[in-house]
Parts: structure tokens; sequence; C-alpha cells
């Protein structure tokens, strides 16, 4: 699409899932899109297909626990094309399992992902936009940035960390026409589940995936075009999306 066309976005988490379908998603509309996750292999594979559909994309082996990569994530991305217009926060972990004699391993390396690597590659990007004068940053949280479950609380403190930095992130970037956008699934058929190293919990996760039709990473994919392809006077502030069969 002619409105697209310049326009480059940066997608972390990109090797599977949603990150992967955002970024096959965003170069398909015409969007130059740089992809970030530590395997590269993958990240290779999906910018073939992208540049053999016509698209542009590049890929970028980086870890987004660590700050400094994260920054050269981002220059890398300015230095390829110029200017920086969207940041997709996608790349997660959901290691459930219950507070009582949790890894707490787990505990960090979800901190470690799901906010910190987040609120690094915001930090990063946003001098970038602000000189641009606009740019959108959307953050991937989820349900369980909603509802609490026993079973889930850390993993529930993280995305509730993410709904309430993306706020007040909008309100200290509204006046500079950098968007904040929260995209907030429910259950999505993705690789998520399989890491869990608590067995009972993963095995629960598992079998709540096969007892309903799941949101497809292209659902949610599609969500997010649907958000940074508004105009420029409309942000998109949050999106809620469930499977049908999801109670909650």
């Amino acid at each position: 699409m002619d409105e697209n066309k310049g326009r480059v976005a940066l997608v972390t988490g990109a090797s599977s899932g949603i990150g992967e379908a955002t970024a096959w998603t965003l170069a398909a509309r015409g969007i130059r899109v740089a992809t970030a996750a530590r395997r590269v292999d993958r990240l290779e594979t999906l910018v073939e297909r992208i540049t053999q559909a016509g698209g542009e994309a590049m890929a970028l082996e980086m870890d987004v626990t660590d700050e400094h990569q994260v920054q050269a994530m981002v220059r890398r991305t300015q230095e390829q094309w110029g200017r920086l217009d969207i940041l997709v926060n996608s790349a997660g972990l959901m290691l459930l399992g219950p507070i009582v004699g949790a890894e707490t391993e787990d505990w960090r390396r979800m901190i470690s992902t799901n906010l910190l690597g987040l609120l690094y590659a915001t930090h990063a990007v946003l001098p970038l936009m602000k000189v641009q004068g606009n740019g959108h940053i959307v953050n991937i949280s989820s349900v369980a940035g909603r509802i609490a479950r026993a079973g889930s609380g850390v993993y529930n403190a993280t995305k509730w960390g993410v709904g309430a930095f993306s706020e007040a992130l909008r309100q200290e970037c509204f006046q500079d026409h950098i968007r904040v956008t929260v995209i907030e699934p429910g259950v999505v058929e993705t690789d998520l589940a399989s890491h869990i190293t608590h067995a009972a919990a993963r095995e629960t996760a598992l079998r709540r995936i096969q007892d309903m039709t799941p949101l497809q990473s292209e659902d949610v994919a599609h969500a997010i075009i649907y958000a940074v392809t508004q105009p420029s006077h409309v942000n998109i502030n949050e999106i809620l999306l469930r499977p049908t069969e999801q109670e909650r």
C-alpha cells in the first residue's frame, strides 16, 4: 500500500509465533522490517521468504535481556534504512507454575524478557521517534495482563506491568505524535506453552490449547496491522482478543 511506502518496523521475538507472523504481515503491506531474536537461523529463513515475496527485511541476532545488544539492534536498523516508524515488542516467555516452591530463575527470566527487554527496546527507539516527530510502539501483553489466575502469578505481574508502562508512556509521548498500543491476546497456538518448566503447569497449558480452537499467530498479527495502519490522528490504545471458546 502507498501509505506504507518507506515505513520501517522493528519486531523483536520474530523467530516464531506472533513476532514471526507480524514481521511477515508487515512486510506484505510494503513495510521494511528488521527482524530480531536469538535464533538467527530462523530469522534468516523468514527474511528469505519475505524477500522472495517482494518485501524488504533483515535479520538481527539479539537477546532483548542485554541492553547493549538492544541498543545495537536499533542503531543497525536506523543505519540500514534511516528511520524507525514501528516497534513491536513481541519477545516474551510464559513460564507458568505455582508461586510456592517455584524455580525463581523462571521469574527472573520472565521479568528480564517480558518487562526489561520491552523497556530497553522502547528506551532505545524513543529518541529516534522524537526527532522524526512520530512513531508507533506496540507492546504485546495478554489477557493475563487483565485477569490474574492461580498458577500464573509472576507471568500476570509481568503482563500487568506491560499495561501500566504502556499507559504511562502514552501520556508522556502523545505530544510527540508517538502512538502506543497494547495487544492482549488470549490463548494462542504458539510454542510458548512448550517452554514451561513446571511439568503439571505445562500439561495444563497444552491441554487448554487442545480443548478449544485457539487464536493463530496470524490473528494477532492482523490486530497489530489494524492498529499501525490507522490514520496518524488515531491511536488504538488497546486491543483485547480471545478465541471464541475461551471463557476468561
